[in-house]
């Protein structure tokens, strides 16, 4: 192990996170009692810019009069874009009027650590402004070509930074991806030409203690092809994925929650190699195979996420 090492920044369940148009009161309250682990109320690209007003307000009054902690929920806020005029207003009006109601930050389109910076500093001034006494968490949306030819020094790119996301769509259109379909799989393309732009964000998180998130997919009438790209992005270390519709909330829970046997193999794993340690052993054997050391932190990370999922339950 290297002598640098990056510890995990904050840790949330965050198998299913529910996108909620700020613009539609009654799907934010319905978001509120749903089974998502995560909600993220957007004024961005789901509110039309005649909107964009009326949804900050219903964000802002939705923050303060719903109470998303004891509902078992992380809040956040996708605000507009950098390039835009709305993201001050967003910024300076959800936070000083809400801001000690909100868990995260989703900044979109992030394509240099500055980007990060200038939301940085606005929150820094607003709840020491405010009396905050506490600090709201940033997360990036990566869906440019800037934003993943950069990914490694986003991820450095602020205290405050929790997570990284895979915005597919604008990443497709950025890049000029021959297709028109929210992360579906192209039948021109010889396997999954998500793979590579999901794996190096997924690298950049793990190495600098950040989460990783898989944005979503845009076909809420094919469950069979989400759960697909949920499985692909869980087997490279992504731990959760948005859902763009109810029906998606359950299928990222399930995707993301490790099976029963998973999670008895992963115990078993442990007390294996306690065992074998207190006989002065540093590797064992277990259903005929070798485990060892690599094998206890896959299995830790197994048993962890379990214990998250029965915490949130609780």
């Amino acid at each position: 192990m290297s002598h640098t090492i990056y510890q995990p920044v904050v840790s949330r369940l965050q198998r299913s996170e529910l996108a909620v148009p700020g613009s539609n009161p009654s799907m934010i309250d319905k978001a509120a009692d749903s089974a998502a682990d995560y909600i993220f109320l957007d004024v961005e690209d789901a509110v039309a810019p005649p909107d964009k007003e009326q949804a900050r307000a219903n964000i802002i009054q939705a923050l303060n009069d719903i109470d998303w902690k004891a509902k078992g929920k992380t809040i956040s806020v996708r605000i507009n874009g950098l390039d835009t005029h709305y993201m001050y207003r967003d910024v300076v009006d959800i936070m000083e009027q809400a801001g000690d109601k909100l868990d995260t930050i989703l900044v979109p389109k992030v394509g240099v650590p500055a980007d990060l910076y200038m939301v940085e500093a606005m929150c820094n001034q607003i709840e020491q402004a405010k009396g905050y006494t506490r600090q709201v968490g940033l997360e990036a949306l990566i869906e440019t070509a800037l934003g993943m030819a950069n990914v490694e020094s986003i991820a450095q790119g602020s205290k405050r930074l929790e997570a990284m996301h895979f915005g597919v769509a604008d990443y497709a259109a950025s890049n000029r991806a021959r297709t028109v379909n929210i992360g579906g799989l192209n039948p021109d393309y010889p396997g999954d030409q998500w793979h590579f732009a999901l794996s190096r964000m997924t690298v950049a998180c793990r190495a600098y203690g950040l989460r990783a998130i898989d944005g979503p997919f845009g076909d809420f009438n094919d469950p069979d092809g989400y759960i697909l790209g949920a499985k692909r992005a869980a087997a490279l270390g992504i731990e959760g994925k948005w859902a763009i519709h109810p029906s998606q909330i359950e299928l990222a829970n399930d995707v993301f929650s490790p099976p029963a046997a998973e999670v008895d193999r992963a115990h078993r794993i442990l007390e294996a190699l306690r065992e074998a340690e207190a006989a002065g052993r540093g590797a064992a054997q277990l259903d005929g195979k070798m485990i060892d050391a690599a094998s206890a932190r896959m299995a830790e990370n197994v048993v962890n996420i379990d214990q998250a999922i029965k915490a949130r339950s609780a």
